[in-house]
């Protein structure tokens, strides 16, 4: 391992995430995972050892923040595993933005659930959580045992990403300096003023949002790009091939991922149900999250899988 393998990257002060509203849990941390020399990703581990592992993937801009609602409810049943992305919450954050790839993000996470040894996984996932972590289960088929979903997709390449994904995209690169907290609070109206400013506590500044800017540009937009292939071989696997219960949880108000793509992706997950419908969520359905998780819970316990 040589300087020239580690990327430069910036590590959010500690003190930005004092107490932050519905938080309480420690952080913990993995570092050097093999490919990502000199980095340290962070993650929540909470909850019991005796039970399946509830892998929470968080999406873009977000990070673990957003699975505060959920973590309670699956703790009660098993572990909970949250990691957060590279470039986001507590994780370092490399400042190139050429450094983001969908092809390094996903290695990140399998490396990341050997090393700690995941087995009987729950995927709980949105947005990117659901890009990249649909993508594991046909690499790992003996690590994952349940699929809970909400508002996200496959990067196949074969489709059109819609306008209103076309129109975040657009937004976003009009923005570098994306003001993280103003644009949840406008998405999730729900949240106190104290809850968004809590996902913009991992951005100091512009210096420290190159996963922000750069992650909408990697979903795979055709079917040569980064991610695409190995989308489409996840797609063929959970079609045919996958043998868990899935829950699937949709925010009908969400304008980037509709009901109409979710009702796509269901049809493309072998033995997925007809999906809970949040009437009121938008994109980042977790804000909503406890009658959803313990919705899932409850089905998986009636199909004899919880």
């Amino acid at each position: 391992m040589t300087d020239a393998d580690r990327p430069e990257a910036l590590r959010t002060p500690d003190d930005r995430f004092h107490d932050l509203p519905g938080f309480p849990w420690r952080p913990h941390y993995v570092e050097d995972l093999p490919g990502f020399p000199g980095l340290r990703l962070h993650h929540l581990d909470e909850g019991r050892r005796d039970g399946p592992v509830f892998f929470c993937l968080h999406g873009q801009p977000t990070w673990s923040y957003l699975y505060r609602r959920m973590l309670p409810v699956f703790a009660e049943a098993g572990r909970v595993v949250a990691p957060d992305l590279f470039g986001f919450g507590r994780s370092d954050k490399p400042v190139d933005d050429g450094w983001y790839s969908f092809t390094r993000h996903r290695d990140s996470l399998l490396r990341f659930v050997e090393a700690l040894d995941l087995r009987d996984i729950t995927l709980v996932c949105q947005d990117w959580g659901g890009l990249l972590g649909l993508t594991l289960p046909v690499d790992m088929p003996d690590r994952f045992s349940r699929l809970i979903v909400m508002n996200t997709g496959l990067g196949t390449g074969e489709h059109s990403l819609g306008e209103g994904f076309e129109a975040w995209k657009a937004y976003n690169r009009s923005q570098p300096d994306m003001d993280v907290a103003k644009l949840i609070r406008r998405a999730t109206p729900v949240l106190t003023e104290a809850e968004a400013a809590a996902y913009g506590a991992p951005f100091p500044d512009v210096r420290y949002k190159a996963g922000v800017r750069r992650f909408p540009e990697l979903v795979p937009a055709s079917p040569d790009a980064d991610g695409a292939a190995v989308s489409r071989r996840a797609r063929d696997f959970l079609k045919t091939a996958w043998n868990g219960p899935v829950f699937m949880a949709v925010g009908m108000q969400d304008p980037v991922i509709p009901p109409k793509a979710m009702a796509y992706l269901c049809s493309q997950i072998r033995g997925c149900p007809e999906p809970m419908q949040v009437p009121d969520a938008g994109h980042f359905v977790q804000e909503w999250g406890a009658p959803v998780a313990r919705a899932a819970l409850d089905a998986f316990a009636r199909a004899g899988a919880a």
